[in-house]
């Protein structure tokens, strides 16, 4: 992957102030640039640059009070109303731990950030930005009308950086990986999968045969994966609704995962997305992205691990759905259910007729 071509960060606000509608996201592949650029060009101008070290950062959050937690990837969009608190640091993986806000961060790639203040039609709107290497966002945090902005503007000014450069190098994007999987070894596979007691040993098992999630999936066959025809995300969801029960849904990239635990209310389809507009909880979805779905099976003790997970066109993973429990509501049976009624990719080419 090519590193985005330099631009002046005169020339980004000029180009910006003639496409003030574009969002953020939208205008930087306009433009060939990335959102980090798009954001250092308005440093000191609404823009400081500020530590990106979720050590030093995620630490503070709770300050702020009820703000909105955003993370997506190129199809899919979570946002989450709450606080951020009982932050967990590491070198490899971080958390935070709420009720409303449950995030796993990846810190390396916490490679840059921003705080953000404009001006809108509905007065200053203020964020917390975080990129990766290439300038990719990783995580947003958006105030609300509830938030301290007394907090906001210490924990700017404690942060802010030195360097306050209007522009900034970026490193070439880390292509998708596709489907890695090796069939000589799926008899190990199989048998190590099926011993599994932790969700989590998966991926280590992945690496261990060097495989990857899709590439396992491919040829584990069932009852450990199945694959799923691809309009099976609406019916899904609809399911989850009418029956009222509760799912975890993770959606993420590289640095975050975002994760909303809880049911599924409000439904609503515009044009290739599909929405999820519920009371804290936002979901935004590019149906006409996913390529792939497959219902999978994990082994745990505390009971078998079902889950609904899509892909992209590049084999990157857009979301996953699980049942939920918890101490009061165990809506894993239910769950299960649901996906085991969905149809079959494999039995519905089966069932179409031949063609010469």
């Amino acid at each position: 992957m090519t590193t985005p071509t330099p631009v002046s960060a005169e020339q980004i606000r000029a180009e910006r102030a003639d496409h003030a509608q574009l969002r953020d996201r939208d205008f930087a592949d306009k433009f060939n640039i990335t959102e980090a650029q798009l954001v250092a060009a308005f440093s000191g101008a609404g823009v400081t640059r500020i530590e990106a070290n979720p050590d030093v950062v995620f630490p503070r959050l709770e300050e702020l009070g009820e703000v909105m937690a955003l993370t997506r990837n190129d199809s899919c969009v979570i946002e989450k109303v709450g606080r951020y608190s009982h932050y967990q640091g590491g070198v490899h993986a971080s958390l935070v731990l709420t009720e409303e806000i449950d995030l796993r961060l990846f810190p390396r790639h916490f490679v840059t950030a921003f705080a953000v203040e404009r001006e809108g039609k509905n007065g200053t709107a203020r964020s917390l930005q975080f990129f990766d290497a290439a300038g990719d966002a990783v995580h947003k945090i958006h105030l609300r009308e509830a938030s301290d902005l007394a907090a906001w503007d210490r924990i700017v000014a404690d942060l802010a950086l030195p360097e306050q450069s209007d522009t900034l190098e970026v490193a070439p994007r880390i292509p998708p990986e596709g489907a890695k999987s090796d069939p000589d070894k799926v008899d190990v596979l199989r048998a190590e999968w099926a011993k599994m007691t932790d969700t989590h040993q998966f991926l280590r098992l992945c690496s261990k045969l060097k495989m990857n999630r899709l590439g396992a999936y491919r040829i584990a066959g069932e009852p450990l994966a199945r694959k799923l025809p691809t309009d099976t995300v609406t019916p899904m969801l609809e399911a989850v609704r009418e029956q009222e029960i509760e799912v975890m849904i993770f959606v993420g990239n590289r640095g975050c995962i975002e994760i909303h635990g809880g049911p599924v209310r409000n439904l609503r389809e515009m044009g290739p997305w599909q929405n999820i507009l519920d009371p804290g909880f936002d979901l935004h979805l590019r149906l006409d992205h996913v390529a792939e779905v497959w219902a999978v099976n994990k082994p745990t003790k505390r009971g078998d691990a079902v889950s609904y997970e899509a892909f992209d066109a590049d084999g990157t993973i857009l979301f996953q759905v699980f049942g939920r429990r918890t101490d009061d509501n165990d809506s894993r049976p239910a769950w299960d259910a649901i996906v085991a009624a969905l149809p079959s990719l494999e039995a519905e080419t089966r069932a179409e007729p031949e063609t010469v």
